[in-house]
């Protein structure tokens, strides 16, 4: 598909900063990475792929609408190129930058250097993105599309075209001979999973919508919600303080049991005022998807209070031990695990199990957030040589991970692939025997570095806590902060116009 021409808006020339080093090396980065994705085609591809998905969308609406179908305009097909050119751009800023929408935003309008790089700097005026316009920049594309740009980056990066310049012009090809993988949790955005928080959270977020709801018009005979709300935030108060009281059991129970009391009433007005709002919305001057949200808002914590307010019966009043895999979590986030890790600051933790492989220079080769319990260490390093297989058409020559990797059947697909299994062993006996293998040693040295750089992702790129709601939301979030740091790290590499310059000095 060809692109559309366009004329380059007349843009003011970037303020000389002099006296902070800091600014001066991001404005490199940043300008190499302009050249990235550039060079590398990424934009293009990706402008290309909107374009194609545009057109499928409005192809359908036209069949459902049972008109013909007569393609986009130049005018519209421009639009529609500046918007995902400046999407792709703004969340790779973000990344690199602030991670929520409105900090970035009111950044993005005080700093000429990112208006250069998210192409909207103007002469006359400066339209800047505003926190919902990023919000849905950050879900424009689905995840497999920003999985396929961070293939194509890693492929053209691993490129030599013979006696020509390297197609991203650094000085040495990106190399992935090398495969260091590692896992870690992500944790979600969710409060301490006390059982009794899960009933303060729903009761305040039906009380919520049910104040939106008598806002607009329509009551029903009740107490005035924040009676009812001032009511359950006491009885949180009290439940957090009985621990420092003596008789911590049996007031933690009676308490539980008011709270329980308040719940269900609480359950039973919201369901009556959602099936007033589902029957007289056209009567208020809320829209049908107004109505809708709020509905889906209130069935979301109406289908699962009833759960939480046993389980918090059975651990609290009953004394007894939920499992896992039956635990509720949070209301609002769906598909979370318990990740027993044994790490000193979290023995614990709550999320999703993310799986990471790296090459040597720090790049990015292959992720994977499992939406399920994880199925093993084992099973998702095989998984990934598998698709690593697939995309680039050749396997690493070595593999390098922790003991956890480490299992007959891993033993056995490296041996078949012939690569180099540089796993350290679970048994002692073999591990000493790895040991004297000089490969081995320096592989595991640069093997530890990739916890490094797992913290890089996640303290830098990912944000502690992710943001994202939903799992596609976050594995999509995933994807994005993968492509910002895969570019960070080949815009950090040395270039070869450099090493040409130096010598000509």
């Amino acid at each position: 598909m060809n692109t559309v021409p366009e004329q380059r808006e007349l843009c003011r020339e970037l303020p000389v900063v002099i006296g902070n080093v800091d600014y001066k090396v991001f404005q490199d980065r940043l300008e190499r990475i302009d050249e990235l994705l550039r060079v590398s085609g990424m934009e293009r591809e990706f402008v290309v792929q909107g374009i194609k998905d545009y057109e499928e969308k409005a192809r359908a609406a036209a069949q459902c609408e049972r008109r013909e179908y007569k393609g986009l305009s130049v005018r519209c097909q421009a639009r529609i190129q500046r918007m995902y050119r400046q999407a792709l751009r703004c969340n790779v800023a973000r990344q690199l930058t602030e991670k929520e929408y409105r900090r970035f935003s009111r950044r993005l309008a005080d700093s000429p250097l990112l208006q250069w790089f998210c192409e909207i700097e103007r002469v006359d005026a400066i339209r800047v993105p505003s926190k919902s316009t990023l919000d849905r920049y950050d879900k424009l594309a689905p995840e497999k599309d920003v999985r396929t740009l961070v293939d194509a980056l890693n492929r053209k990066a691993g490129e030599a075209e013979g006696s020509r310049e390297q197609p991203l012009g650094l000085e040495e090809t990106v190399g992935l001979e090398v495969m260091l993988a590692d896992t870690t949790c992500v944790k979600a955005n969710i409060h301490f999973p006390v059982d009794w928080v899960l009933l303060r959270d729903g009761v305040r977020t039906l009380l919520k919508a049910i104040q939106v709801i008598r806002r607009h018009g329509i009551k029903h005979r009740m107490e005035e919600p924040g009676e009812f709300l001032h009511e359950m935030n006491r009885l949180s108060m009290e439940m957090a303080q009985s621990r420092r009281r003596t008789g911590v059991v049996k007031g933690r129970k009676r308490i539980l049991r008011r709270m329980k009391r308040l719940s269900r009433l609480i359950q039973r007005h919201a369901e009556r005022y959602r099936e007033a709002l589902e029957r007289r919305w056209r009567e208020t001057d809320l829209s049908e998807g107004e109505m809708r949200q709020i509905v889906r808002r209130m069935e979301g914590v109406l289908e699962q209070l009833p759960a939480a307010i046993r389980q918090a019966h059975e651990r609290i009043i009953g004394g007894r031990l939920v499992k896992n895999e039956e635990k509720l979590l949070s209301l609002y986030e769906r598909e979370l695990h318990v990740i027993v890790r044994g790490k000193a600051n979290a023995e614990v933790e709550f999320g999703n199990t993310l799986f990471l492989a790296e090459q040597a220079d720090g790049v990015i080769m292959d992720w994977r957030l499992v939406r399920e319990t994880s199925p093993g260490d084992p099973a998702l390093l095989t998984a990934s040589l598998e698709r690593l297989h697939k995309e680039f058409g050749c396997d690493p020559l070595g593999v390098g991970a922790d003991r956890g990797f480490d299992n007959r059947d891993v033993r056995g697909y490296l041996e078949q692939r012939e690569i180099y299994n540089g796993v350290a062993a679970r048994s002692i006996k073999r591990l000493k025997a790895q040991c004297q293998d000089e490969g081995f040693e320096t592989l595991q040295g640069r093997r530890s570095q990739t916890e490094g750089r797992i913290g890089i992702l996640q303290n830098e790129f990912l944000g502690r806590p992710m943001r994202s709601k939903g799992f596609e939301h976050r594995e999509l979030n995933v994807a994005w902060a993968v492509l910002a740091h895969n570019l960070w790290v080949i815009a950090r590499l040395p270039q070869a116009a450099a090493k040409r310059k130096k010598k000509a000095a």
